[in-house]
C-alpha cells in the first residue's frame, strides 16, 4: 500500500542527489545514521524504509536530522549542511565547531547545558566527524592576536589571586572526576566556568600575562566538562567541550594544553571507533610546540595515546616505538620537574593502562595482561577510583579472552568492589561487557559466575 500523504508532498531531490553522489544504498546509510546516534547515546530503529519516505518528501525529526546529516557528511568525506539536503537549519545554540568567537560559543554552550528544557537538543547532536579536522596555522595566530587584543566589556580589576583562585576549583573539581566519575558534579563545573570563569574573562586584566593564563584556566575547566561528558558517554557533549577548550588554549596561546586537549579528542575518537581520524588528531596533539614546550610527564600522555591511535589503525610497529617513547618521557621526568596541574593522575599506572590497551587491541593478550596487572598494582586506587575500577574491568576482560574465566571472575569481583559509588559511563560499560561475556558460560558450572552477574545486574540498576 502506497503512503496516503505522497500526493500531498514534494519529492526531495536534494536529499536523494546527495545519497546518490555518497555512493550508498538506502540501507547502508540507514546503517550509518544508527552508528551515529547510537554514539549519542540514542538507539534509535531507522531502515531503508525511512530513508525512501524521507526521499519521497517526509520530514526526519529533529534529533534524527542531526543523524542523518552527520551521516552524511562520513559517507561523502565532507560537512553536509541541512539545506545541501532540503532540510532546515535547526541546529541548537554552540553547535557550530571552531568558531572563532570563543566567549559567545562559551555563553552559548554552557546556556544549552544548563537549560533543561533545551538541553536535550545538546545531548541528542550527533558526534562530529567534521570537528576533527584540526584548524590549520592561521587559525591559530588569528585566535591568539584577537585575545590579546579584545577589549574588556566589565570594569572587574582581575590579578593573580583571582587566577589562583579558578586554578583551585579546577583541581578540587578535577580530583572529584577521578575519585567518583564523570557522572558527579557536572554541572557544577559547567555553572562556575560560564558565570565566574566567564566574568573573569571579560574583565580587566592586571597583565598580559593573567589573562593568557585565566584562558588556559577557563580552557582547562572547557576540558575537564568535556572529559567529564565523554566518562559519562555524552559524547557529542564532550566534544563541543573539548572544540571549546582548544579555541580557550589558542587565545591563551598555550600550545602544551591545545595538545593535552587534542589528545583526549583522539582518546574520544578511538574509543568510538575512528581510528583514522583518531590518528590524524593524536598526530597534531604530537606537533611542534604542543610537544616540544610539554612537561615530560605530558609528553608521556600525549605519546601513549598516539601509539593507541596507531594501534586502532594497525599500524602495530609505531605503536610499539610510540610506547617506547612515551615509556621515556615518563621515565624521565623528575619530582621537581615544573609541570602543569592537569597531569597530576598521570603516572606509572595511567601509562600501563593505555599501554595495556595499546597491546590489545595490537593482539598481544599477554603483554597487555602484563601491563593491566602492572596498573593496578603500582595506582592509588583511593584517589583514582574510577579509572582503577575500569582497569580491573579491562583486566579481567582479557583474562576471559585468554580462556581463564575462572580468574577473569575473580577479577571483575575486584572490580565490582571498587566501583561501588562511581557514576561512569565506562565503568557501567565494562560491566555490561562483562555481563555479556558471562552469558556465554552459564552452562559450565562455574560457581562464580551465577553470583557475579547478579551484582553486576545490581550495579547496573543502581548506577543510572
Amino acid at each position: 500500500m502506497g503512503d496516503p500523504l505522497d500526493g500531498q508532498r514534494s519529492p526531495n531531490a536534494l536529499l536523494k542527489d546527495t545519497i546518490t553522489a555518497s555512493g550508498a544504498t538506502y540501507e547502508t546509510l540507514a546503517a550509518t545514521i544508527r552508528t551515529v546516534a547510537a554514539e549519542a547515546g540514542d538507539a534509535i530503529r531507522t531502515n531503508r524504509s525511512a530513508v525512501a519516505h524521507w526521499v519521497r518528501g517526509a520530514q526526519p525529526n529533529e534529533a534524527t536530522a542531526g543523524y542523518l546529516l552527520e551521516a552524511l557528511s562520513r559517507l561523502l568525506g565532507r560537512p553536509v549542511g541541512p539545506q545541501e539536503i532540503g532540510l532546515e537549519d535547526t541546529s541548537p545554540d554552540g553547535a557550530h565547531e571552531w568558531r572563532v568567537d570563543t566567549l559567545a560559543a562559551l555563553h552559548e554552550l554552557g546556556g544549552v547545558d544548563l537549560d533543561l528544557r533545551r538541553r536535550r537538543a545538546l545531548t541528542a547532536a550527533a558526534y562530529s566527524i567534521t570537528a576533527l579536522s584540526v584548524p590549520a596555522s592561521p587559525w591559530w595566530a588569528r585566535m591568539a592576536e584577537q585575545s590579546a587584543s579584545r577589549p574588556a566589556t566589565s570594569r572587574r580589576s582581575v590579578g593573580r589571586r583571582d587566577l589562583e583562585a579558578v586554578r583551585d576549583m579546577v583541581a578540587m573539581f578535577s580530583r572529584i572526576d577521578q575519585r567518583h566519575g564523570g557522572g558527579h558534579a557536572r554541572g557544577a563545573v559547567v555553572q562556575y566556568l560560564t558565570t565566574d570563569v566567564s566574568a573573569y574573562m571579560h574583565g580587566r586584566f592586571t597583565d598580559d600575562g593573567v589573562r593568557r593564563e585565566m584562558f588556559s584556566a577557563a580552557g582547562e575547566l572547557a576540558y575537564l566538562s568535556g572529559w567529564m561528558a565523554f566518562d559519562n558517554a555524552e559524547h557529542p557533549v564532550a566534544q563541543k567541550y573539548f572544540t571549546t577548550a582548544v579555541s580557550l588554549a589558542a587565545e591563551a596561546d598555550d600550545a602544551p594544553l591545545a595538545g593535552h586537549i587534542l589528545r583526549a579528542m583522539a582518546h574520544q575518537a578511538v574509543d568510538l571507533g575512528h581510528p583514522r581520524r583518531a590518528l590524524s588528531v593524536a598526530s597534531a596533539s604530537m606537533e611542534g610546540a604542543r610537544y616540544a614546550l610539554a612537561s615530560k610527564r605530558e609528553r608521556a600522555l600525549l605519546g601513549v595515546v598516539y601509539a593507541r591511535a596507531l594501534a586502532a589503525s594497525n599500524q602495530k610497529s609505531a605503536a610499539a616505538a610510540a610506547l617506547l617513547r612515551a615509556e621515556d618521557d615518563l621515565a624521565s621526568a623528575q619530582p621537581g620537574d615544573i609541570e602543569p596541574s592537569r597531569v597530576f593522575f598521570f603516572s606509572e599506572a595511567s601509562l600501563a593502562h593505555e599501554t595495556a590497551c595499546t597491546l590489545r587491541d595490537s593482539g598481544d593478550l599477554s603483554a597487555a595482561q602484563r601491563q593491566f596487572r602492572r596498573s593496578v598494582r603500582t595506582r592509588k586506587a583511593e584517589s583514582f577510583t574510577r579509572t582503577h575500577a575500569v582497569t580491573l574491568g579491562y583486566l579481567g576482560a582479557v583474562q576471559a579472552r585468554q580462556g581463564a574465566i575462572e580468574e577473569a571472575c575473580g577479577t571483575w569481583s575486584d572490580a565490582l568492589d571498587a566501583m561501588d559509588g562511581i557514576h561512569s559511563a565506562r565503568t557501567r560499560r565494562t560491566v555490561t561487557d562483562m555481563r555479556r561475556v558471562l552469558a556465554t558460560v552459564r552452562g559450565r558450572g562455574i560457581g562464580a559466575v551465577a553470583d557475579l552477574d547478579r551484582r553486576a545486574s545490581q550495579y547496573l540498576a543502581e548506577s543510572v
